[in-house]
């Protein structure tokens, strides 16, 4: 796949995108015409700039209201055109875009579209240049790509031909089986945008909510196999509108685009009919581990909150100071070295979680994706006598461990050959979802960081009334949902996720939820010991057996231990939650009984209570 991206997908200035546009692996990229009117540089410096770094000029846009424009309009329209033909020699290009007109002045007879573009066509011939002709979703006369490719097939003319932009044809919900009647010599260059499915007007929704192929919700992968099934060679490019990523890193929303793009040449809700380099999304059995950073007296602390949960310390590595705690198939690492990440994640942001590992069936091939997709591996010092688990950088600069499925019994009777204490009981039996917290501008490059390495699918996002504000909220789940994470995010300061991120100094682990059978039996052993648990108002409960007619016993054991409860249909869900650890992470115990969601209807309880005891930050 040919790689580009548009300009104004970006923050910044006009040489600072370029520089982030070639890290992070581009081949090419339009020139938005606002960002080289706002630039310092000149058209000829740009263009020397991206041949020095690399990019392709794929072309300049947007050109506007060309076509059916009575005089003197028409004549000015023609002279601004061959005025741009000048910009565009200098930057190295030879297309520009021009949008279906827009103008109350435009006339829509058909005739007079089809001979102002091959007078179009033939003045940029005669100055080697071509013109790609875009429908609009919402242009005056010409607003469908069936009626554009029309239009540019009868033109018929060498310099004229057609430019397809995902989102003016899926918002508008054109078949992707209309694109099979367009000729790929015709087809000068795709654009590409993914979007949520928004009932709102097509300008407002192309301007704020245009997002990366995988963050939305459009048919992406059908679109992209009609246009590879007529024979499409040349660039595809994202032209990204979006308040969110013109509010952060250029160099990460880059790496994102350039991340999507391959995703969109693999398949992005399944894989491509033709083969591509790209190895297929990794697939995992589950959560191996997940490995807390942590001070000697941080990891005491810690273990009085694990004790209680059923887990206890049954092993210590065989050379760092890092102590194994199990339950049943659980497995958490406590790591209390003196020096690497581990040490330095604690520094910055406390006892938390520094790693997750996850077991993978073919380590070398999910290690290979991570590489083409431009996620960074790990690399630290191992002992001869350690084994070697590589990594790549995570959440929040957290690890993200991976973990040779065939072998990870040899690997921990190997790595942790030091008998501690022995296991107890086994209430609980495996990692139910662990809840990631970020900055809002992050939340859609996590969501894509995981939909692109790893075999996931993403849920319907959703509105989680926090008391001091909005929390958005999204799941990504394994087909089989080994493996569930939740991403959060806030924009309102207040809110307990922007608390959290404020607190802690950046995105990270805000709590793991722990599976059960058993709620019941799990919450009165964890209250035996004294467990901190988060304390729920009685009002809660009388709202609760009035809403779905419980039984009033069932209610009130529920009542004396803190346990809240969701319904879909005849599906059920138990939860109950600890106080958070060290201000930071809390831990949460469920039990489904063929209940698929999160029991979001309970967050803001759970919110509420949680924000009853305020951080030390904010006394």
């Amino acid at each position: 796949m040919k790689t580009s991206i548009a300009t104004v997908s970006i923050s910044g200035a006009l040489d600072a995108k370029l520089q982030a546009i070639a890290a992070a692996g581009f081949a090419g990229a339009e020139i938005f015409e606002n960002d080289l009117l706002s630039s310092h540089l000149s058209a000829k410096e740009i263009g020397a700039m991206m041949r020095d770094l690399g990019l392709a000029c794929t072309m300049f846009q947007p050109f506007r209201d060309l076509e059916g424009l009575p005089e003197p309009q028409r004549a000015r329209a023609f002279d601004r055109l061959e005025r741009k033909f000048d910009v565009m020699a200098d930057l190295g290009t030879d297309l520009v875009l021009v949008c279906s007109s827009c103008s109350p002045l435009a006339d829509g007879d058909r005739e007079r579209t089809i001979a102002d573009l091959v007078e179009a066509g033939e003045r940029a011939a005669r100055r080697g240049m071509r013109l790609g002709y875009e429908a609009l979703a919402w242009g005056r006369h010409v607003a469908d790509h069936r009626e554009a490719w029309s239009i540019v097939r009868d033109a018929d003319h060498s310099a004229v031909g057609l430019v397809l932009d995902s989102f003016h044809s899926l918002a508008r919900r054109i078949p992707a089986s209309s694109i099979g009647d367009i000729r790929a010599d015709k087809l000068f260059i795709v654009q590409v945008a993914d979007a949520p499915m928004l009932e709102m007007d097509y300008l407002g929704w192309s301007r704020h909510f245009r997002c990366m192929p995988g963050q939305g919700e459009f048919p992406l992968d059908d679109w992209a196999e009609a246009i590879r099934r007529i024979g499409y060679d040349g660039y595809w490019s994202l032209e990204i509108f979006n308040d969110r990523f013109r509010a952060g890193s250029a160099s990460q929303v880059a790496v994102d685009g350039y991340r999507s793009l391959r995703m969109l040449e693999g398949g992005i809700e399944r894989p491509a009919a033709a083969a591509v380099e790209l190895p297929p999304r990794i697939s995992t059995t589950g959560v191996e581990f997940i490995e807390f950073a942590a001070s000697h007296e941080e990891a005491d602390e810690l273990g009085a909150m694990l004790r209680p949960l059923g887990f206890r310390p049954t092993a210590r590595h065989r050379n760092k100071d890092v102590t194994r705690w199990t339950q049943g198939a659980l497995n958490l690492v406590i790591n209390c070295e003196p020096e690497g990440l581990a040490h330095s994640f604690d520094v910055v942001h406390g006892a938390s979680v520094c790693a997750i590992g996850l077991a993978v069936p073919d380590v070398p091939a999910a290690l290979a994706r991570a590489d083409l997709l431009r996620i960074q591996r790990y690399e630290q010092a191992v002992a001869p006598d350690e084994w070697p688990i590589p990594s790549v950088r995570g959440v929040g600069g957290s690890l993200l461990y991976l973990v040779d499925a065939a072998t990870r019994a040899a690997m921990w009777a190997h790595e942790f050959p030091h008998p501690l204490e022995p296991t107890g009981p086994a209430l609980l039996t495996g990692f139910d979802h662990v809840a990631q917290t970020m900055q809002s501008e992050e939340f859609l490059s996590w969501l894509l960081f995981y939909l692109g390495l790893l075999d996931m699918r993403k849920t319907p996002q959703v509105e989680i009334a926090d008391p001091m504000g909005l929390v958005l909220s999204q799941a990504v789940e394994t087909p089989g949902r080994e493996v569930r994470f939740t991403l959060n995010g806030s924009l309102a300061h207040q809110s307990l996720s922007s608390r959290f991120i404020q607190n802690y100094f950046g995105a990270g682990v805000q709590h793991i939820a722990f599976a059960c059978p058993d709620i019941f039996a799990a919450a009165d052993a964890a209250i035996a010991l004294e467990v901190d648990r988060l304390e729920i108002p009685r009002n809660y409960y009388d709202d609760l057996e009035a809403r779905w007619g419980l039984d009033p016993e069932l209610v009130e054991r529920m009542a004396a231990r803190g346990i809240l409860y969701d319904r879909d249909g005849e599906a059920e869900y138990f939860q109950f939650y600890t106080r958070a650890f060290a201000r930071r992470v809390f831990f949460e115990v469920v039990e489904r009984r063929d209940y698929a969601g999160y029991g979001a209807i309970n967050a803001p309880i759970r919110l509420a209570a949680q924000a009853r005891h305020k951080p030390p930050f904010l006394d």
